[in-house]
């Protein structure tokens, strides 16, 4: 079954509407920054817009390929849509709204080209998002670098400067290792459609099996580096806390990107229910993902600033989600969805909120340390509460429900015992970390109330990271109706046949790739007896 006619040809807009905005700021002059600042929020607004109208005409489950110049697949370029990839189209269209009303606000003045950059960002994630096929994942791979690179120098810097050369070379690095892993699927399998390789990958000779897996576990690492896994997540804390508030918080969904790949990768196309190729990442994934947890919560235990606080965060929070994932299983892949989410809106709140409070913190800016009173204080302190409380995950906020049914899906996991106290006390010393930030920055105050007053600040961002709280708790007041449709969202993605029918349709079962061990010749008629060799 696909999507009506009307939804198909709009699964290409998420991509277009971005990168013509995008073209468009660039021809604008930057004084002419009032008319960008429109069009820029009402793109943003029409991609919401678009992304719900994609997610209602999958909702029921249909699975639906564009296929640009009408080429079949797998000979063309094509982009699919289902329930997890409009799930992700609509998290990153939400969230990309709230960052932009945040950043009109002043930010965007600070540099050179933001709304462009923005939007080509949203082209880059939404593509990955869409995409059918490897080389194209590597394609808006490369345009998500490009585009982060330049918003997280906005605003200039030696410390942004310097955290843009780390961030880049290891992102080099992994676009190197793509380009390897890439090399050597296509190479043993003969194609780079996912639904080609999902049949493909279950023909290879067995003389083939360990390059297809050495190819498999490249891109792991490669995703791995994207999603911060530890020892790979160096790069994070300095990048996101270098950057301008408004754009950590948009950098909240990059690393979601690298998760979102290891599902559509390893559970989608080589899964295959389970008994595909996709069980070669399943013994690294778990066992990274707590020491990533143990390493995000001894960063916040050390932060000395409220920045390094919310990078640390990113990184917590990104273990708890790979742990659900490496169950490859549909309730841990429910529970990942959830808390994937969740950890998105807690986070982007969290670097917006620290902003607001390093904004009216003088010369202390966001460093933890005791200085005067600052104004708006009892807004900012409930909102950073709020905030607080649903990063770690207490109730009554959508990281409690998370991290529950994290837990709960993990319940039966080998070493269970492992990954709940990993968690728990996780969530334990997190609670410490921001019970003593809070209390540095709101209790210990001493002095004159410095910052804007009433008069003179801008509503605007406020409003932005109350917005964000309230759909976390909307999240959790809703987590009924959220988790049934998150739970379908997961038995589709892990239903490989349902995806291969819907992209290949009447070439679902392709000739399987010929081994690379087999000689060239050996189909070839055996030249006559009496023709000597070298002879024509």
């Amino acid at each position: 079954m696909t999507a009506s006619p009307l939804a198909t040809t709009w699964i290409i807009a998420p991509t277009i509407l971005p990168a013509i905005t995008a073209a468009i700021m660039i021809l604008m002059r930057q004084r002419d920054i009032e008319v960008q600042r429109f069009l820029s929020v009402a793109s943003t607004v029409a991609l919401l817009s678009v992304a719900l109208f994609l997610y209602d005409a999958v909702s029921d489950g249909e699975t639906d390929a564009y296929r640009l110049g009408a080429w079949p697949a797998p000979f063309g370029i094509v982009l699919v849509i289902d329930r997890l990839s409009a799930t992700m189209l609509v998290l990153t269209a939400g969230l990309a709204l709230a960052v932009l009303l945040y950043a009109i606000a002043g930010w965007d003045r600070r540099g050179r080209h933001f709304h462009a950059l923005f939007h080509f960002q949203l082209l880059g994630l939404n593509g990955a998002f869409l995409t059918g096929d490897l080389f194209n994942l590597f394609v808006f791979f490369e345009v998500m670098l490009i585009a982060s690179y330049g918003l997280m120098l906005h605003g200039g810097g030696a410390k942004r400067l310097r955290a843009g050369f780390q961030y880049v070379a290891i992102n080099l690095i992994a676009s190197s290792l793509f380009l390897v892993a890439v090399g050597l699927i296509y190479g043993i399998a003969g194609t780079l459609n996912f639904a080609d390789l999902a049949v493909k990958a279950r023909h290879v000779a067995q003389a083939d099996q360990a390059l297809l897996q050495t190819g498999a576990l490249l891109l792991l690492l490669v995703f791995a580096i994207k999603a911060a896994f530890v020892p790979l997540h160096w790069w994070l804390p300095a990048t996101y806390a270098a950057a301008s508030a408004p754009v950590a918080a948009l950098f909240a969904i990059m690393t979601k990107v690298g998760a979102y790949a290891i599902i559509r990768v390893f559970g989608t196309v080589l899964g295959d229910g389970g008994e595909g190729l996709g069980a070669v990442a399943a013994p690294w994934v778990v066992p990274a993902a707590l020491v990533t947890i143990a390493v995000g919560t001894a960063g916040l235990l050390g932060s000395r600033r409220l920045l390094d606080l919310a990078a640390f965060n990113t990184i917590a929070s990104m273990g708890v989600l790979l742990i659900a994932i490496g169950q490859f299983s549909v309730d841990g892949l429910t529970a990942a969805l959830y808390y994937l989410v969740h950890s998105t809106i807690a986070g982007a709140a969290l670097f917006l909120i620290v902003d607001l409070i390093a904004a009216r913190r003088s010369l202390k800016l966001d460093a933890l340390v005791p200085g005067n009173p600052i104004s708006q204080a009892a807004i900012l302190g409930t909102l950073f509460f709020l905030v607080a409380i649903s990063v770690v995950g207490l109730p009554p906020l959508s990281g409690f429900i998370g991290k529950l049914m994290v837990l709960d899906a993990t319940f039966e996991a080998p070493r269970a015992w492992l990954i709940w106290a990993t968690i728990l006390l996780s969530s334990l010393m997190m609670t410490i970390a921001f019970a003593r930030a809070g209390s540095i920055v709101f209790w210990k105050a001493e002095g004159q109330t410095t910052g804007p007053s009433w008069g003179t600040a801008a509503a605007t961002p406020m409003v932005v990271v109350a917005l964000l709280v309230g759909a976390s708790l909307m999240l959790a007041v809703f987590s009924g109706p959220a988790v049934k449709a998150l739970h379908k969202t997961a038995s589709q993605a892990l239903d490989t046949q349902q995806y291969v029918n819907a992209v290949l349709g009447d070439r679902e079962n392709p000739e399987p790739a010929r081994p690379i061990t087999e000689p060239a010749n050996a189909t070839a008629a055996p030249s006559s007896p009496t023709e000597a060799p070298g002879e024509h």
